[in-house]
């Protein structure tokens, strides 16, 4: 695959790179407005994420962004300027859009923070299958600060923290810090000031070194299941493996197992 430089997508507000391992980075790129989710912004999204969803040589997803930081969530000010419920719904409409997408995409996707995520920034991230953040990154849903209670925002919250630590979060819209992020499940890892590029490109190399067929079987089977009953689960599960031990991977994968040698994965 030929690799780009950060090229500009139809809005230069995003800017898109594959390196050469099908690693593709999606850089929100409105650092002077702290890459708020803005009209354009999640029009943009919308069309790169509807890409690769189509593109089989993508293996993972990484989102960045420019500036002092990673995501203040939606524009207030272009809010403002448009008071009327229809014009509200429709936004809020298309940024579930844009979170579900990235929960549907058939590969890994991490976002890759510095800075502060608050509101749909935070909502961002925690859509995400996977989260690494600089160690002076800070996590907010701080809409209950200007009387907006976070509600979409709380959707994938509430998906990945507890529900006491979610309320408290929404109820406070207080900041909290990378480790307790970390801690509280928000984010998988927390890196040292200067190692956050080297942090995300260690995670995606163990991903991309994994068999392709493997991880878009496990990335769709797992948000599958957790919707369902516990019984239910199992039998999804159990029919889903099954299907998975045809692959010629994992013949391969066994096969390099017993002989004690690397697998040559044939998906790559």
């Amino acid at each position: 695959m030929s690799v780009s430089s950060n090229a500009p997508l139809a809005s230069s507000n995003l800017l898109q790179r594959t390196d050469y391992q099908g690693v593709t980075t999606l850089t929100l790129n409105q650092p002077e407005r702290f890459n708020t989710l803005s009209e354009d912004m999640l029009t943009a999204l919308q069309s790169a994420l509807d890409d690769i969803a189509q593109d089989d040589q993508v293996r993972c997803v990484v989102f960045a962004a420019n500036g002092k930081a990673f995501c203040a969530g939606h524009d207030l000010k272009q809010m403002r300027a448009t008071p009327d419920k229809a014009y509200y719904q429709a936004l809020f409409t298309r940024c579930g859009a844009v979170m579900q997408a990235i929960v549907n995409l058939p590969v890994p996707v991490i976002a890759k923070v510095q800075g502060i995520a608050t509101a749909a920034g935070c909502q961002l991230v925690a859509s995400c299958d996977l989260a690494v953040a600089a160690s002076s990154a800070r996590f907010a849903v701080s809409g209950i600060n200007v009387g907006l209670f976070c509600s979409t925002p709380a959707v994938a919250l509430s998906r990945n923290v507890s529900r006491k630590r979610a309320m408290e979060m929404l109820l406070t819209g207080e900041f909290i810090s990378a480790s307790q992020a970390a801690d509280w499940g928000l984010i998988n890892r927390v890196a040292e000031e200067g190692e956050l590029d080297s942090a995300v490109e260690a995670l995606t190399a163990s991903i991309c070194a994994k068999s392709a067929v493997a991880v878009r079987t496990g990335k769709a089977m797992f948000a599958r299941q957790l919707a369902m009953p516990l019984e239910d689960a199992y039998a999804f599960a159990g029919e889903t493996m099954a299907c998975n031990m045809l692959a010629d991977d994992v013949a391969e994968g066994i096969d390099a197992f017993i002989a004690k040698r690397q697998p040559q994965w044939r998906h790559r």
